[in-house]
C-alpha cells in the first residue's frame, strides 16, 4: 500500500516521503495468535496530521523506547472498517468511522491502518471523510480541555488563544455552545474568522495588549511561551489556565493551570459527530490533498489557515 513514511527525526516535514510499504496482514489479525484483540483495520479515506508530531518520541519509538522506523505518521482518521482482530466487538465491516490512532503505532498517512476499534465512533452518512478527519482532535481536544479539564460552565468567561485556528475554532465554538463568553485572540487577519467561529471579542496579539482583556474563568491556551505566562496572570481566583503547549510556565495566583494530552473517546466522538451532522459545529479545514501530494502540502510555500486535510481516497 502507499503510504507517507518518516525515518530522520531531525530533517522535520522535509523527511517525508511516499513509499510502498506492506499492508496490515488480516489474516493474523483475525487469527487468535493475532496482534491485539480489539484491533480493526480501517481503509482510510481521509486522514490528518498535527503540525509537530514529528518532535513527539512517540513517533521514533515503541512504548518500549524501542526505534520504530520507518515509521507513518498521522493520527486522525476518517474511513471504513475492512477487517475485525479477533474478539473484537462494537464495530462492523463496511462500518463508517473516525477517531484517532494510538500514538506509538502507525498512523494514518496511508492506505491502511491497524486502530483499537475503542479510539473509532461511527461517523454518520451525512458527514464527509474529510470533516470526520478534521474534527477527530481537533474536536477531543477542544471538548477535553474545556469540559474533563477546565470546567467550564454556563454563564463564565473563556479565553481562547487561536480561535481562528484548527483547535481553537472549535473550542470557540463548543465554549459559545456552552453558554460561556468567549473572547478569541491571534493575528490581525484572523479577527473576523475568530468572530465567525464564535469568539465575542478578539484580541490582536501583534497589536493590542492582552493585559486589556482582564480576568477570566478559563484560559484555553495553545500558544505556550510568553502568551501562556501572561495568560496565568488573567486567571481570576478559583479559574483555570489548560494548556495543549507542554507544561505551564507560570501558574495563576489563586488558580489552577494543567497541561494535557488528548486521548480518544468514542463517546466525546459520538457527541461532537451529532453536532457536525446538525450543522452546529464546523471544521476549519484550510487545504484538502491527495496522499500523491502530502509531502508538499506539509511543506507549503506560503502560509495555510485551518487544518490541511490527506484526502487518501476520492
Amino acid at each position: 500500500m502507499k503510504a507517507i513514511v518518516v525515518t530522520d527525526e531531525a530533517a522535520g516535514t522535509a523527511g517525508m516521503k511516499l513509499a510502498e510499504v506492506p499492508k496490515p496482514d488480516v489474516a493474523r489479525l483475525a487469527s487468535l495468535s493475532g496482534a491485539s484483540y480489539g484491533d480493526v483495520v480501517v481503509q482510510v479515506h481521509a486522514s490528518g496530521f498535527t503540525w509537530d508530531e514529528l518532535t513527539w518520541p512517540s513517533t521514533w519509538t515503541d512504548r518500549l523506547g524501542r526505534d520504530r522506523t520507518p515509521s507513518i505518521p498521522g493520527h486522525e482518521v476518517a474511513g471504513v472498517v475492512t477487517a475485525l482482530s479477533y474478539g473484537t466487538t462494537g464495530l462492523s465491516v463496511g462500518q463508517r468511522v473516525f477517531g484517532l490512532t494510538d500514538w506509538t503505532r502507525d498512523g494514518t498517512l496511508a492506505e491502511y491502518v491497524v486502530v483499537e476499534a475503542r479510539n473509532l465512533a461511527p461517523l454518520p452518512s451525512e458527514v464527509d471523510f474529510t470533516v470526520g478527519a478534521g474534527v477527530a482532535m481537533t474536536g477531543l481536544t477542544a471538548w477535553q480541555g474545556l469540559f474533563e479539564h477546565g470546567h467550564l460552565r454556563a454563564g463564565q468567561s473563556v479565553l481562547v488563544h487561536g480561535a481562528a485556528g484548527a483547535v481553537g475554532s472549535m473550542a470557540a465554538q463548543l465554549a459559545r455552545q456552552a453558554g460561556a463568553y468567549v473572547i478569541g485572540t491571534g493575528r490581525a487577519a484572523h479577527r473576523q474568522t475568530a468572530l465567525d467561529f464564535g469568539a465575542q471579542e478578539f484580541v490582536d496579539l501583534e497589536n493590542e495588549s492582552l493585559e486589556d482583556v482582564g480576568s477570566v474563568d478559563l484560559v484555553f491556551d495553545v500558544f505556550g511561551g510568553d502568551i501562556g505566562k501572561r495568560s496565568a496572570g488573567l486567571v481570576r481566583t478559583g479559574g483555570m489556565l489548560v494548556t495543549v503547549a507542554g507544561p505551564p510556565e507560570a501558574q495563576p495566583a489563586d488558580g489552577l493551570a494543567v497541561d494535557f494530552v488528548v486521548v480518544s473517546d468514542r463517546a466525546q466522538l459520538n457527541e461532537i459527530a451529532q453536532r457536525v451532522r446538525d450543522g452546529r459545529l464546523r471544521t476549519n479545514i484550510g487545504k484538502i490533498a491527495t496522499l500523491d501530494d502530502a509531502v508538499e502540502a506539509f511543506n507549503p510555500t506560503e502560509r495555510v489557515k485551518g487544518k490541511t486535510i490527506i484526502r487518501v481516497r476520492p
